[in-house]
């Protein structure tokens, strides 16, 4: 699949969620009507395989996760940025959303989970914060994150 279908795909989303407050209702509806199992599910994870495949996706590696931010905050995308990373049983570090988050659990090996989520959709709220965390498994990860804000926490 092409860089170019991939955001088509996300496009398609976005436009379904631009809208709609990032909170529980969204995690909900987000899981009732493109979760795993569902269409829009195994397209995007098919995509995400096929961009790391081609690599465009998760083509920077850091810690022992593979990442990569594959579109920035634009109007196409409804103001949200997309990134990928590659986890297995690693905690990743520590940030914030200033404006929530959006992610896509894909469970590629054992029964992989995501901040103890399995395959489906995690919605944070603005000025959540998270040490993502990959358990039992290798994942991939989708970020939607507004405006592609985030804040990672400074180490001391």
């Amino acid at each position: 699949m092409s860089k170019e279908t991939f955001h088509q795909l996300i496009a398609t989303l976005t436009a379904e969620i631009a809208d709609r407050p990032l909170g529980p209702a969204l995690d909900q509806w987000l899981n009732a009507r493109h979760g795993a199992g569902t269409p829009t599910f195994d397209n995007l994870k098919q995509a995400c395989l096929d961009g790391v495949a081609e690599g465009w996706l998760c083509e920077r590696e850091g810690g022992g996760i593979r990442y990569g931010r594959v579109f920035k905050a634009e109007d196409a995308l409804h103001r949200f940025s997309v990134d990928v990373v590659d986890m297995q049983d690693i905690a990743g570090p520590h940030h914030s959303h200033p404006n929530g988050e959006i992610d896509l659990i894909m469970p590629l090996e054992g029964e992989a989970t995501f901040d103890h989520r399995p395959a489906g959709w995690c919605v944070y709220p603005p000025g959540s914060a998270h040490r993502p965390t990959v358990a039992s498994g290798r994942a991939l990860v989708l970020y939607l994150l507004p405006e592609g804000q985030i804040q990672f926490t400074k180490s001391s």
